[in-house]
């Protein structure tokens, strides 16, 4: 199946606790996506010869379902469609029509 978001993609998220926020796409992997300042979580980190124990913030991944792509023209979310243009299959944000980078 063709992928729908791609990394560097902006997105909106449409449900949990960080709902309707937006971000970057940093990584994909099966259906689980990390957004750039969405989904914070602190995680304990064990000391190591090179740094300290510390507390640290980072993004934890989302399932895929809960975000939606970020349409290029209004910045609201959209659907995903795909078109042949000059033999090549693109993608295209179902409100606007517009073609996806």
């Amino acid at each position: 199946m063709a992928a729908r978001i791609k990394t560097g993609d902006n997105v909106v998220v449409t449900a949990g606790k960080d709902k309707g926020k937006t971000g970057v796409v940093k990584l994909v992997k099966d259906d689980r996506i990390v957004v750039e300042g969405v989904n914070l979580v602190k995680k304990h980190q064990k000391a190591t010869p090179l740094a300290e124990a510390a507390m640290v913030t980072k993004e934890a991944s989302i399932h895929a379902s809960n975000v939606m792509l970020a349409d290029p023209e209004t910045g609201k979310p959209t659907r995903v469609g795909f078109k042949v243009e000059e033999g090549k299959k693109v993608r295209v944000a179902k409100a606007s029509g517009k073609t996806v980078a």
